[in-house]
């Protein structure tokens, strides 16, 4: 594999794939200085397909005793068919047992898996951090039952302008998850909303109740009762909706 590298030589840098965000602008790769087995490695299809060809057995490895005991111990998790393996999810299916796992970083998304039956094995690597149209498209090409993924091409946004006053009912805290909580503050005319662990970022409105990001593809609808007081949010992302509630 020697087109995988954590530093890069001056060859890979000039053959380095420009990374862009979901609408198509080109965007900063981020540096590992800590942290590196999260995302620091970079790659080619054609070396993770030499990885994966180990995997399969397909070539001969003295890492093959490793590469069987990744898999030999699995876990539960809260999704169903879905278990943990050690560095592979193990996705069983329509008869079907995939070992697959995925990456993203800003700009780039990637996805590797293979049918330990079959002896095939996909690659799919992405120079735009979207997060739909590459995970379902690896799992489809290992097993034709796996359905793909319906696209929806990101929303355009235009900000409008508001007065103070209209945003005071909004600044709170929303709870995502037990250990997530988006929280929602204030500053003159300006809406800023910042998730546990990230970075606080604008949200510029759109629309009564209606806000969106400029960092990234993302929207908020903030929820009221029949009295006006907002009692959550409808957070859209990577073409999912979640919803929050606000944090009495």
């Amino acid at each position: 594999m020697n087109d995988t590298a954590v530093a890069l030589s001056p060859r890979l840098k000039s053959r380095l794939a420009i990374g862009h965000n979901t609408a198509l602008k080109p965007v900063r790769n981020w540096d590992f200085s800590a942290l590196a087995g999260a995302g620091a490695l970079r790659s080619t299809a054609n070396d993770m397909l030499t990885f994966l060809a180990a995997n399969l057995d397909l070539v001969k490895s003295p890492l093959a005793p490793a590469m069987a005991a990744e898999v030999s111990a699995r876990r539960p998790t809260l999704t169903p068919h879905l278990e943990i393996a050690y560095g592979w999810h193990v996705f069983t299916s329509n008869g079907k047992v995939i070992y697959w796992h995925n990456g993203q970083t800003a700009g780039y998304h990637g996805f590797m898996g293979y049918d330990p039956a079959t002896h095939v094995g996909v690659v799919i690597l992405s120079n735009v951090g979207s997060f739909t149209g590459i995970d379902d498209l690896g799992h489809h090409l290992l097993d034709p039952a796996a359905p793909l993924a319906k696209f929806t091409p990101p929303k355009t946004h235009m900000a409008i302008s508001v007065d103070e006053k209209s945003l005071e009912p909004f600044p709170g805290e929303y709870q995502l998850a037990p250990n997530f909580v988006i929280t929602v503050t204030m500053s003159g005319d300006h809406l800023f909303a910042q998730a546990t662990g990230q970075i606080r970022f604008e949200l510029f409105p759109e629309g009564p109740g209606m806000f969106f990001a400029k960092v990234t593809e993302l929207a908020i609808v903030f929820k009221t009762d029949a009295k006006g007081v907002t009692t959550g949010l409808i957070l859209h992302q990577a073409g999912m909706d979640m919803a929050a509630k606000r944090i009495p």
